[in-house]
């Protein structure tokens, strides 16, 4: 890896020389890193930044410990190496299947990078206000590699500071267990956001940003990530680590205790496929395991899961997650002050087999998903569904509504009075779709995807979506806008469940307006939460 940053750092110099001024020098106390400043952009990046130990060996497992200190100057010009990578199911459109990369991946991924103005550091009267950005990928895959902080400074008018974060991923980040319980840490990908969370609170004034000012913001898995930390430590995190949080298509997919059922049958397949069952110790035995016999059964475990669904998420462990979220966020006991929550208007058809989906039934369907749900429940499900249309239409509602749709108004509702509601309702409105509106440069390295991004190239379009995050972090207002764009008053979603849906006519034009939240939506979400003990919601 040393080699690799080594001829990076090189080949930075030789052909971005002319783009670079001043490299500027912050010194974290337990080491020093080098930036690179874009002078044609006037934004300065620190990339692969340590904020944690290595989690390997003996601290595999095990909640995040401090980096040692390194003597010298550290080169921040590379993306750091991923974190090991899994699926979900079989399925040729997984959207979070592995991707072609262009870093590499390793145990050792505790990083995150830094984007700022370069004017912003050292103003004598300005810090600017943070958002940390938490990447997707159903918590077994993802990185911060692809996600570019200049994208969001450049969207809110060079009025933010930009932090990107990796976690532990899949089983190296979300295995449960008793076992894990007694030497270990569940949750421990959790964790790690916690970590970076402190970092940025102690360290982001030497990069110009404002630590009582932070905006945690994530998308799908980094949206239920979001979510977490929200309910983290009954909602009364110290200190405040954020003060707004952003959702894009929350996930909140099954999280049971840390020794329920299904997370120990987990334990013992996982501890199976690595010749740890005859162990003493099998939390030992993994420890020290070879890391790709350990990823070997990651990625075997998550591809056997029902279809669309993930096995390693994060569970509830008495501590940190200390009871099912949805009991939280309806008893309102929630760390922050502000919230932006925005779905896509089709979130569920990337997570459901639409070959398969035309002959199944809702009922089977909704068994296969939540296991633990009776005979009854499953009617109840059926009766709510039947008149959303055909066979496919009602699983695709089913799942939307079940894991990322309902959890948003469960996550409004927490913050009433205190949040604002948004709808991407560009056909064909998919999960993930909006992604590339406020992360434009999320594909560069992939120009064969990227082409075809975004779904309507419509300038005045994707500047009123995509800087209503930044004016949200910013004034904790969409409407405090950082530029003037054609988004009409936005009112809080409380206030008679009106949200903000961002679409278009039929002739091509922008129609963005305020619509009232669909009753019987909300009353399909009174269904789940009505059953999140069985769902493990």
């Amino acid at each position: 890896m040393f080699l690799r940053r080594t001829i990076d750092a090189l080949l930075f110099c030789v052909f971005a020389l002319p783009f670079v001024s001043a490299s500027p020098i912050i010194d974290l106390g337990y080491a020093r890193y080098q930036g690179t400043v874009d002078a044609s952009a006037n934004t300065t990046t620190f990339l692969g930044i340590r904020y944690a130990a290595a989690p390997v060996g003996n601290l595999r497992f095990r909640a995040p410990r401090p980096p040692a200190h390194t003597t010298g100057v550290q080169l921040a010009n590379a993306q750091p190496d991923q974190c090991y990578q899994a699926g979900n199911g079989l399925s040729a459109t997984n959207p979070y299947k592995p991707r072609d990369v262009v870093v590499g991946t390793s145990e050792d991924c505790l990083f995150l990078s830094v984007s700022y103005p370069s004017d912003a550091k050292g103003h004598p009267t300005r810090q600017l206000p943070v958002i940390v950005w938490i990447h997707g990928g159903g918590y077994v895959g993802g990185s911060s590699s692809m996600y570019r902080g200049t994208d969001i400074i450049a969207q809110s008018n060079r009025g933010v500071v930009v932090v990107t974060i990796q976690y532990r991923l899949g089983v190296f980040g979300f295995l449960a267990g008793a076992k894990v319980k007694e030497n270990g840490s569940l949750n421990a990908g959790l964790l790690d956001q916690d970590f970076a969370l402190r970092w940025v609170n102690q360290h982001i004034g030497k990069f110009g940003g404002d630590a009582s000012k932070v905006t945690i913001w994530g998308e799908s898995a980094g949206a239920g990530s979001v979510l977490q930390q929200i309910v983290a430590n009954g909602g009364n995190t110290k200190p405040q680590l954020f003060r707004a949080a952003i959702t894009s298509s929350t996930f909140l997919p099954s999280q049971y205790n840390f020794n329920d059922r299904i997370p120990e049958l987990i334990y013992s397949e996982f501890v199976a496929q690595t010749n740890c069952s005859g162990a003493a110790d099998s939390l030992a035995c993994l420890r020290q395991a070879d890391v790709d016999v350990l990823e070997t059964a990651n990625t075997n475990i998550n591809s056997a899961a029902f279809y669309g669904t993930f096995a390693l998420v994060p569970v509830v462990d008495g501590e940190f997650i200390r009871q099912r979220p949805t009991l939280s966020l309806a008893q309102g006991k929630v760390n922050g002050k502000m919230l932006l929550s925005v779905t896509n208007s089709n979130e569920g058809p990337e997570f459901v087999d639409q070959e398969a989906a035309a002959s199944a039934n809702a009922t089977q369907y909704v068994l296969d998903l939540f296991p633990n749900l009776k005979a009854a429940q499953a009617d109840e499900v059926y009766a709510l569904y039947k008149g959303l249309g055909e066979p496919t239409s009602q699983l695709n509602a089913i799942m939307g509504d079940s894991i990322f749709v309902c959890p948003t108004y469960y996550l409004l509702r927490a913050f009433a009075g205190r949040s604002f509601k948004g709808e991407m309702a560009i056909l064909p409105a998919l999960h993930g779709q909006d992604v590339l509106d406020y992360f434009p440069s999320a594909f560069i390295d992939f120009p064969e995807i990227a082409g075809a991004f975004p779904f309507y190239n419509n300038t005045a379009f994707i500047d009123a979506f995509s800087q209503s995050f930044t004016s949200f972090a910013i004034s904790l207002d969409p409407n405090v806008r950082v530029t003037q764009t054609i988004t009409p008053r936005w009112n809080k979603w409380s206030a008679g469940h009106t949200e903000m849906r961002f679409n278009k006519t039929e002739s091509d034009v922008p129609d963005i307006r305020s619509l009232k939240t669909d009753d019987a939506l909300l009353e399909r979400c009174r269904f789940w939460e009505s059953v999140g003990s069985l769902t493990g919601q």
